[in-house]
């Protein structure tokens, strides 16, 4: 950074920030609350080794991870991110059961449609005075029913 305002991780430490600042690029001087944050939960010198560890395309990465972190550290410090994660996991099984349910819903509502289409082709098939009509009041019987399951499971 030079010449230029420090970074917000050395002007929080009351250091000149060297031109070759690990923490320069990922903490400007006009985001100071990020490094704050970082700095509280993890500690300024955990967080320049950590970097100083990674590979230079990573290092975006680890920084918003931490960032993250910290942030649900001081909402939550027991947990942190972990509650958030749960919470999200939660609601990924809840919604494969609704899939799972509309799926079922699905083939039902196919199954249905099969056997009125049945229905309807027997119907043309034969004339009006000789429809099977044990087989429709069967048919209807059964669709009927399973639309009031349907109902009673809800």
């Amino acid at each position: 950074m030079g010449s230029e305002l420090p970074c917000a991780a050395c002007r929080l430490l009351h250091r000149k920030c060297s031109p070759d600042c690990i923490l320069a690029p990922y903490f400007p001087a006009d985001q100071p609350n990020k490094f704050v944050i970082v700095h509280k939960v993890f500690g300024a010198s955990n967080v320049a080794k950590m970097l100083q560890i990674l590979a230079d395309a990573t290092r975006e990465d680890a920084v918003k991870s931490l960032v993250y972190e910290a942030n649900a550290r001081l909402r939550d410090p027991i947990y942190g991110c972990t509650s958030t994660i749960s919470y999200l996991q939660g609601c990924i099984q809840q919604l494969q059961s609704q899939l799972k349910s509309t799926q079922d819903q699905v083939i039902e509502s196919q199954e249905q449609n099969n056997l009125l289409l049945q229905v309807y082709k027997e119907m043309s098939r034969t004339d009006s005075s000789s429809i099977n009509r044990s087989f429709i009041s069967t048919t209807v019987y059964q669709t009927a029913s399973m639309e009031s399951c349907h109902i009673y499971n809800k």
